[in-house]
């Protein structure tokens, strides 16, 4: 073990042993052209893992070769959606697959030079990646020339200082700038004029580190696993209400009870399930009732009108109360609004107030009314996708679970009990 590994606790020895480490990246250098890896890719359909769900390979064709600008990937490692933890998972306990994925995803796009941008809190996990990317280097293969192949490139960590809206990809570039976090009105979009004016690739940790697996096996091999429109497997990181709350990997496609029942363990208190946030607090709830009969997968989702999201699924039983559950959401981004864009700025500081007025017995149902009425003149009238992450939850649990809300009303204490 190296001295950097000693001291970042990185101890993979598959990676720098026995050859198995590093053969996507090794197949990606010597057997295929950039244009054969990116055409691997974009046979999988390996979809987007950190929110939008956007084929991988589609979004690297939008990146130009002739501009004579330096081309730059950066990995959005700033997880900051309440409920999702998976990407930290991986920094734990699969550091190298993040950095051969990067290796690939360069090589593909013909970038020489990496950035991750890491949210503060994640120290630890910082100090690991930082030893493993030692080790790589010492392995030879980081650097000006990868296993004497005659093509380099360098990765660099950078640590943000924890805002949630530098998790969106062009806020995450300013502050990687040292600009404020504000995202930054498209178009232009970043694979045209990006980091430093140049084009850019972001991809999230979980796509990154699934492109060793491809590139050994092949994209079509990818696609024998879950839909025609949503391939592949996918780690969700699950807590709330189950028995067994943590982070697993399942095929797309699977039904719900297969995560939460199977996986999960089922209902943590005795209690049926109430509702869950199917990808991170920023998207639409679901019933329980809607979940039965729903698999995982991008298109049911969205007939469902919810999203994926970042793949973190927060579960409630009929224990919970809607009502405080959905304050507590919506004073988050509250808080975490950048305050660039109106209706944001000002809706979501409103939906707080109303809905305190809600859970206080002070409101009217005519309040219920204007709190729907609230999230629509925010959702799709901002810069970013801010602005629907916050409304889209509050207005999905107003008009899924109206009785709970008129409950309170007027005085009422409602249902839920924790």
């Amino acid at each position: 073990m190296t001295d950097a590994a000693r001291a970042g606790m990185c101890t993979l020895p598959l990676y720098t042993e026995g050859g198995e480490g590093y053969r996507g990246l090794k197949r990606a250098v010597f057997e295929l052209s950039p244009e054969e890896v990116h055409a691997e890719v974009k046979t999988s359909n390996i979809r987007g893992r950190g929110g939008a769900g956007f084929p991988a390979g589609v979004k690297w064709g939008f990146v130009p070769r002739d501009t004579g600008k330096p081309i730059y990937l950066v990995c959005n490692c700033d997880e900051g959606e309440p409920g999702t933890f998976k990407d930290r998972w991986l920094l734990r306990h699969s550091p190298h697959r993040l950095i051969e994925g990067i290796l690939i995803a360069c090589r593909a796009i013909g970038c020489e030079h990496a950035f991750i941008y890491m949210r503060e809190e994640f120290r630890g996990e910082a100090r690991r990646l930082r030893a493993c990317l030692a080790e790589a280097r010492e392995a030879n293969l980081l650097g000006d020339d990868i296993l004497g192949s005659g093509w380099g490139c360098e990765i660099t960590i950078f640590m943000g200082a924890g805002a949630y809206i530098c998790g969106e990809e062009t806020a995450l570039l300013n502050s990687l700038e040292g600009k404020r976090g504000m995202p930054r009105v498209r178009p232009p979009f970043p694979a045209l004029v990006g980091l430093y004016g140049c084009p850019t690739v972001i991809n999230n940790v979980e796509t990154l580190a699934s492109l060793p697996a491809i590139l050994i096996d092949g994209g079509e091999w990818y696609t024998t696993y879950g839909t025609e429109e949503s391939t592949g497997t996918r780690l969700f990181s699950i807590s709330g209400r189950v028995a067994r709350p943590g982070v697993y990997e399942v095929e797309m496609g699977v039904p719900w009870s297969t995560l939460l029942d199977d996986l999960a363990g089922g209902p943590a208190r005795g209690r049926p399930f109430k509702a869950l946030y199917p990808g991170g607090s920023s998207t639409p709830m679901l019933t329980a009732a809607e979940v039965a009969d729903a698999s995982i997968s991008f298109e049911a989702a969205a007939e469902l009108k919810t999203f994926l999201g970042s793949g973190g699924t927060i579960v409630l039983d009929e224990g919970d109360d809607i009502v405080e559950a959905t304050l507590n959401v919506a004073e988050f981004y509250a808080e975490e609004s950048c305050g660039q864009c109106t209706p944001c700025r000002e809706g979501c500081p409103w939906m707080v107030e109303i809905l305190k007025r809600v859970a206080s017995g002070d409101a009217v149902s005519d309040d219920l009314d204007l709190l729907v009425d609230v999230t629509r003149h925010i959702m799709g009238q901002t810069i970013c996708a801010f602005g629907d992450g916050a409304a889209g939850p509050v207005q999905s649990a107003v008009l899924k679970f109206r009785a709970e809300f008129e409950a309170r009303l007027n005085g009422g204490s409602g249902g839920g009990n924790t």
